[in-house]
């Protein structure tokens, strides 16, 4: 059985494949109450598509965890 941190890595890599073939990236904030807080670095932090693309990231993420409740975007704060 694959620990935690090893199925989310799998998870994110799938991810970022996608992102990154538009200039993209996923940076992981949290992960607490089963909930994955992720902040979208490069191309994907302007996009006009970024609600597809968190459903899209929920999908995949919960592929790989299903137990993971929700995926929520932060917005930097810098």
């Amino acid at each position: 059985m694959q620990t935690l941190s090893n199925r989310l890595a799998e998870a994110l890599e799938k991810v970022r494949k996608h992102l990154r073939a538009d200039e993209g990236d996923i940076e992981v904030i949290d992960l607490r109450n089963n909930v994955l807080y992720i902040r979208l670095l490069g191309s994907c932090k302007q996009c006009v598509l970024v609600d597809m693309t968190q459903i899209g990231i929920k999908e995949i993420i919960k592929g790989y965890m299903p137990d993971i409740k929700d995926v929520v975007i932060v917005e930097d704060d810098r």
